[in-house]
């Protein structure tokens, strides 16, 4: 390598050091304003790669120590790999876990089968609802990004639900110099979004800086892997030969397929995704 390209590659990694510490140092921010504004406070785990960096910034917020519960909302119909990868680092982490599950929905039998918009709100929102109204979580920190889906780039840092667990999408409150109050009127708990501002790439390469554990579904087999991790009737894996970080990071440069392109279409259409997001849904 010549004297430029050394500098370039130099330049190049300062560049991103400088970008990864910058939303590493928002996102702790957000986290601990989010501690200091609410009394009764969790997050959400889906043992995907944001949600488990996203444990990762909370536990680096309060040195180590995750000082509030961690939720996984379990729908029965998850990969074998996401109970394992969640068992291994609950206990790794000392997290206090809660699994919520909507037990009578199952023993209804409610299933994809019976229609995505059905069973994400019966196994996921509702059991989400009861389990906030049994615990009485007035605040929830959740993984998602602005550039993940069309709807989700509507959201606030700090996003208050309604007394019906409903998201105003139509009536959010603004946030200038950063700063996340929460509101006056009523509501029944505020979501809160540390990694709106990170995208899909940042996140892969601050799990590559950090050397965060990786579900292994993301990894190719076969010449397949998984972009998004779901349910596993509503999760398909996308062509990719990519069976490391590094590799999944360059195809993530050149890659024109959308991230959530291996979940159920119908419940990934802008309207249906807004429906489920104004009733509850992560």
């Amino acid at each position: 390598m010549n004297i430029c390209g050394l500098l370039t590659c130099i330049i190049g990694g300062a560049i991103l050091e400088d970008r990864l510490a910058d939303l590493e140092r928002r996102s702790i921010s957000i986290i601990r304003e989010a501690k200091a504004q609410f009394k009764n406070i969790a997050v959400l785990w889906s043992t995907g790669k944001d949600s488990t960096a996203t444990l990762w910034l909370c536990r680096k917020a309060f040195f180590g120590k995750i000082p509030f519960p961690v939720i996984h909302i379990d729908t029965g119909y998850k990969f074998p790999e996401i109970y394992e990868f969640r068992d291994r680092i609950a206990k790794e982490w000392n997290l206090d876990l809660i699994v919520a599950r909507n037990e009578e929905a199952l023993r209804r039998g409610m299933s994809p089968e019976k229609g995505k918009l059905e069973c994400c709100t019966a196994l996921k929102t509702e059991a989400l609802k009861a389990l906030i109204r049994e615990r009485g979580f007035d605040a929830l920190i959740l993984a998602i990004r602005r550039d993940e889906h069309g709807i989700r780039a509507k959201e606030r840092v700090f996003s208050p639900r309604d007394e019906d667990f409903r998201w105003r999408y139509e009536d959010q409150p603004a946030e200038m110099w950063d700063l996340y109050v929460k509101p006056s009127e009523d509501f029944s708990h505020m979501r809160v979004h540390p990694l709106l501002h990170w995208t899909e790439l940042d996140v892969w390469l601050y799990v590559k800086r950090e050397g965060l554990p990786v579900n292994p579904l993301y990894f190719a087999r076969n010449g397949k892997r998984y972009r998004s991790l779901g349910c596993m009737p509503c999760t398909v894996p996308i062509p990719s030969n990519a069976s490391t970080i590094d590799e999944i990071i360059e195809e993530l440069k050149t890659s024109k397929i959308p991230e959530r392109a291996g979940r159920a279409q119908d419940k990934e259409r802008a309207y249906m995704m807004q429906k489920l997001r104004s009733l509850g849904y992560m």
